[in-house]
């Protein structure tokens, strides 16, 4: 599941709006494990460009 999230947000990069929401419903899913992977995932691709969101989503992991 997790190369799924990351296939979708890779997809949805462009969109603020999209990976905000896309990046939510893939922290609801995702095993805890999944989670801390992903993080790390996001802020080497995402970074520069979504860090608040990065940051929202992930509160507390």
């Amino acid at each position: 599941m997790l190369e799924f999230c990351k296939k979708v947000l890779l997809k949805v990069g462009h969109n603020r709006e999209s990976f905000a929401r896309e990046l939510g419903k893939a922290v609801r899913i995702l095993q805890p494990i999944e989670i801390k992977q992903l993080k790390a995932w996001c802020r080497v691709q995402f970074a520069p460009a979504y860090s608040d969101i990065i940051r929202g989503a992930f509160a507390g992991y």
